[in-house]
This record gives structure tokens, C-alpha cells and sequence, in this order.
């Protein structure tokens, strides 16, 4: 199904760049700059299929921004990937490097393909392929990518091995997101997570509440969405409904974490888990809840359900997931959104750290990884906090003003080549 123009996601960054411009005088010319993505890449990723049969695929690689340092942002395999989505979530990785304080540009990858119909076999070959025909840009000083929707660490070992045998020496700090054996850092699979939860916990306090006791709804139950439940969890909260591509979940009483986890590995879904009632992802978007961890897909909450929330706080682990006329919903309803650029940044503030580690070749302690995060996080949070009350503004708004303002004097400074 083909996004309609509300819902289109370059439309979308375009147009939260085009506000922010507006609101601090931005320079016309490097307003005319950041709309625009420094590279565009579209390569063919041609396999040999199981069957013996060739198939051609489609991958892409944008990157948006360089101004403050190299590039960053994740690869994903998905069968609705496309360019303006793409070229969407390396605009949005420059504003979430930016509003972190990371030493990074945004950009974003992927593979038009359905992981799920694919043996490892298959997906092996892709990610090599890909790899070896974005190898002429990306790099440790240039670009490195990272895991996103349906790609792992497995696949970051596949592109840090393609890479490294056309440089004929291992090049750990080419990807992000790797296995530990091979360079990865501690904390890195739950930082998305782990970033998020301390974001929530951090503007819940500025808001006179807690977690503990606080009630849950988390859509998507991949990597970060199962990890929220995870931490959330941990730390007192009741999780009263998950979803997953298939279906959605609700027990009012709570649902436990390693229960709902290995039903979800035996059976490949969380449908029907015991003791629960299936929801559609519809209907659980609209429950009632202190929390809404958005954990799947772009475009979930849009004009037409934004006046059916009924959440005290959203929190945004999925990039893209509230259209622009949402948002102005949601903030005259009062009902706050951490947006993705700060909500689910915990992955690339780790991604940074194991990036640092590699070019350092010294390793941290996952406590020190865990702690140098929350640093980070509530320093944002912090930041745009202040903002969004001094202006009155959403926190949306809030967090671009942030980060477009340093993109912007790192491009006035450096000026425009030649």
C-alpha cells in the first residue's frame, strides 16, 4: 500500500525541517542544503536463490549529512523499503546524532526484500553482495552502518567480514552493532531499549510522575519493543499489552516479560498467548495507558486515531511513527510525545561508544556503557525539556530546534566546497 501525501515519510522530514527552519531564522542557504542528501545510492543486489534461480534486488544508501562528522545510521531488510523512506530516516539520523551530540552526520540503508521468505543462506548472500557494492562508500572515517528492521548482529558480522576482505585486514569499526567476538560492544543490543526507558523515566519525573507502577502499551515486539518490556518491567512498571506484525495482547493485570518472550519464540507470534486477549494493533494504539512505546513501524498514529489516544505520554522507539497532523493533535490534547530522534537514540549513542572502542581498541564494562548513556539521554532530554517550556512548543519541536541548530553552525563554519 502506497503512503498517502500526509503519510509519506521524506514529505514528512521535509516538512519538520521546513518548521523548524521557519521558527529559528535558519539561512536560506543551508536551509536549501539540509533538505537535500549529500549521496544517493541505488545498487542492484543480484543472488543466486536456492532454487538456483537468479533474483535481482533493490538496495539503497542515503547519506544525508557529513557536517559533523562521518555519517551513521542502520540497514534495513524489508520488503517496503524504498528511496523517499530512506532518504526520510538518514535526514532523521542526522537530527538524532545531532540532538545526542554525537561526532556524526545521518544516513540509512536497505534491501527491498522479506527476510522471513529467505533461508540464512539467502540473507547471507544479500548482505554480502550489498556490502561489497556500498564498499566504495562507507568506511570508519566515512559512513558506517549499523543493524535496523531485520537485520542483527549476524548481519553486521557478514558486512564487517565482506568489508574487511577487500581491505585485506579486519576492519571492526566499519559496522556498528556487531557480535562482541568480533569487536562489539557490551549494551549494544538492548541500547535502543535501555535509551528509551531512561527517556521516558527522565521526562515522567519533569512531568511529577514515575515508572514504577505505571501502566504500559508497547506496539512492535522486535529487538527494541521486547526489550522494553524487558527493562520497563525491571524497573516496576506493568505492561498490560504488546503486538507483533500478527496480533496484539492485553491482560490488565500485566504480562511478564519471559513468558510472553519464549511463547513468542516457540510459536513466531505473540497471538494467543495464554492467559491474554487478542487485540488488533488498532485497538491497542487506543488503550488507555500512563505509556505508549510506538516499537513497530512508521506511521501508526495519524489524524484519523490521534483523537482516540488515550495515553498520558508517548514515547517514540520506532522512527517515524506520528504524522505531523497527529502531532498537532496530540499537543492540543496535552498528551506529550518524546520523539524518535531522542526516544530511541539510545542505539546510536551505543553504536558511537562501540565505534570509539574499536578505533581506541580498549573495551568498556557494560556498567560503564550503561552509565555513560544515561548520561547522555538525560542530558537531551534535559535540553529539550527546557526548550519545549520556555517556547511552549511540543517536544518535537523542541528536539529540532536542538539539532538543526548545530547541524546548521557546523555548515556555517565550514562553509560550502569550493
Amino acid at each position: 500500500m502506497k503512503p498517502t501525501p500526509e503519510c509519506n515519510p521524506l514529505q514528512l522530514a521535509l516538512c519538520q525541517l521546513d518548521r523548524v527552519a521557519k521558527k529559528i531564522r535558519l539561512d536560506p542557504c543551508i536551509h536549501e542544503k539540509l533538505r537535500h542528501p549529500k549521496t544517493i545510492l541505488i545498487v542492484s543486489v543480484p543472488i543466486k536463490m536456492d532454487n538456483g534461480k537468479l533474483k535481482v534486488f533493490t538496495g539503497y544508501r542515503v547519506q544525508h549529512n557529513i557536517d559533523r562528522g562521518p555519517s551513521k545510521g542502520g540497514i534495513r531488510f524489508h520488503p517496503e523499503v524504498s528511496l523517499d523512506e530512506v532518504q526520510a530516516l538518514a535526514m532523521w539520523m542526522t537530527w538524532k546524532c545531532s540532538v545526542m551530540g554525537l561526532p556524526y552526520g545521518g544516513a540509512k540503508g536497505g534491501v527491498c526484500c522479506d527476510p522471513k521468505k529467505l533461508s540464512d543462506r539467502e540473507l547471507e548472500k544479500i548482505t554480502r553482495r550489498f556490502t561489497t557494492e556500498i564498499t566504495p562508500f562507507i568506511g570508519p572515517r566515512k559512513d558506517i552502518p549499523a543493524p535496523d528492521v531485520y537485520t542483527n548482529p549476524q548481519t553486521m558480522a557478514w558486512m564487517m567480514d565482506t568489508f574487511s576482505m577487500h581491505s585485506a585486514h579486519a576492519v571492526p569499526g566499519v559496522v556498528t552493532g556487531k557480535p562482541l567476538e568480533i569487536g562489539g560492544s557490551y549494551g549494544r543490543n538492548e541500547a535502543t531499549a535501555q535509551g528509551c526507558v531512561f527517556a521516558i523515566e527522565e521526562i515522567l519525573r519533569y512531568r511529577g510522575r514515575e515508572l514504577p507502577d505505571s501502566t504500559v502499551v508497547i506496539q512492535g515486539y522486535g529487538n527494541a519493543g521486547a526489550y522494553c518490556h524487558k527493562i520497563a518491567q525491571a524497573e516496576g512498571a506493568r505492561v498490560i499489552a504488546v503486538s507483533d506484525s500478527k496480533s496484539g495482547i492485553i491482560n490488565p493485570d500485566g504480562l511478564d516479560y519471559a513468558a510472553v518472550s519464549a511463547f513468542k519464540k516457540k510459536t513466531g507470534s505473540v497471538k494467543n498467548f495464554p492467559g491474554a486477549k487478542n487485540i488488533t494493533n488498532r485497538k491497542l494504539l487506543e488503550l488507555e495507558c500512563d505509556v505508549l512505546i510506538p516499537a513497530a513501524l512508521g506511521n501508526q498514529i495519524t489524524a484519523e486515531n490521534a483523537p482516540r489516544i488515550r495515553a498520558g505520554l508517548i514515547a517514540e522507539a520506532a522512527n517515524g511513527p506520528t504524522t505531523g497532523e497527529a502531532d498537532l493533535i496530540l499537543f492540543e490534547r496535552k498528551i506529550p510525545v518524546i520523539p524518535d530522534i531522542v526516544a530511541n537514540a539510545g542505539g546510536v549513542v551505543v553504536s558511537c561508544f562501540e565505534w570509539a572502542q574499536n578505533l581506541m581498541g580498549y573495551f568498556w564494562t557494560e556498567e560503564e556503557v550503561s552509565c555513560r548513556l544515561h548520561d547522555i539521554m538525560v542530558l537531551a532530554c534535559r535540553q529539550v525539556w527546557k526548550i519545549s517550556r520556555k517556547k511552549r512548543i511540543d517536544l518535537r519541536l523542541a528536539a529540532y530546534i536542538v539539532a538543526v541548530s548545530r547541524v546548521a553552525e557546523a555548515a556555517r563554519l565550514r562553509g560550502i566546497y569550493p
